[in-house]
């Protein structure tokens, strides 16, 4: 297949890419900069010059592909304030594909996240999200609306993806939990640390996307997660140990100001089942989990940057 992947130079984009050259696909990726072009053509990809705002751009590289998988999101627009303006702009990119490829029986396979769905029980892959509850989670009506693209003829599916996708080059949600351990001198867990993160292996889910965009039905709601919930204790442990810096408990008043821009998600408590996209796809992770990986010392080489 010829697959067109946004944000393939990603921390994500750049395990799922050989993931597909390795299965024997073609890839074309988006490329914004001449470094990001220079590093896709150096790994087999084939580029396409442009953002995800040149949506005629997208248009055109959907329709020259066999398949799609949306990676890319305005991340940096969303952390600095503007989370409202980066989702707008990812539901138009989500639009223009369905337009691409409507009637067409292509797959188009977009990367969202958990946020909005039910807490305080296990949640699987058939559990929708609550749209309205949580400002955070309007991400999710492109989810649905990618969903429902099926009905017009795209082989659509979404894979859900935890805050806590990890691994080695990892520069954003768990090296950010350290860089705050670092700065204040302290690894924090909110009240009694059972609260609870699910995670996956960048690795892991590479995988997944691969599977998703070759077989996923219409329609499918698919889980990248390897563990159903890591209890932020034993996150903040293990971050502790390597950084030789107390442990301790911060009360739900404290967040916004002791972990920085991580307080949107820190009372985030869920367990998320893997159980149907197992079955469904053949799937099984098989990468260190995220205790393992924080174990491993590649998050404590480098300090990164808090924002």
């Amino acid at each position: 297949m010829r697959i067109f992947v946004t944000g393939a130079s990603g921390f994500i984009g750049s395990a799922v890419v050989p993931e597909l050259l390795d299965a024997g696909h073609q890839v074309v990726g988006l490329a914004r900069s001449d470094a990001t072009a220079a590093a896709l053509t150096a790994a087999g990809v084939e580029v396409v010059r442009g953002t995800i705002d040149d949506l005629e751009v997208l248009r055109d590289a959907a329709a020259a592909s066999d398949g799609v998988i949306h990676l890319a999101f305005k991340g940096d627009v969303a952390f600095s304030g503007d989370y409202q303006g980066a989702v707008e702009a990812d539901r138009r990119v989500a639009d223009a594909f369905g337009d691409a490829l409507a009637g067409t029986g292509r797959p188009f396979v977009l990367a969202s996240g958990l946020i909005g769905l039910p807490p305080g029980r296990v949640v699987n892959e058939r559990d929708m999200p609550a749209i309205d509850d949580l400002p955070m989670a309007v991400r999710s009506a492109t989810a649905l609306a990618t969903l429902a693209l099926a009905s017009r003829g795209v082989r659509s599916s979404v894979v859900r993806l935890p805050p806590t996708v990890h691994g080695e080059g990892d520069p954003a949600w768990m090296a950010g939990v350290v860089a705050t351990a670092r700065a204040k001198g302290v690894s924090s867990y909110l009240g009694d640390g059972t609260h609870r993160w699910p995670a996956v292996h960048r690795l892991d889910v590479a995988r997944l996307f691969r599977l998703a965009v070759e077989k996923a039905p219409a329609g499918s709601v698919l889980h990248g997660i390897a563990e159903e919930g890591v209890a932020l204790r034993d996150i903040a442990e293990v971050i502790g140990r390597h950084l030789d810096v107390p442990v301790t408990s911060v009360t739900p008043e404290v967040p916004p100001a002791h972990l920085a821009w991580q307080s949107a998600y820190t009372s985030f408590n869920a367990r998320v089942s893997n159980t149907l996209t197992r079955e469904l796809m053949d799937w099984q992770p098989a990468h260190p989990g995220l205790l393992e990986d924080l174990d491993q010392g590649h998050y404590y080489r480098t300090p990164a940057t808090t924002t």
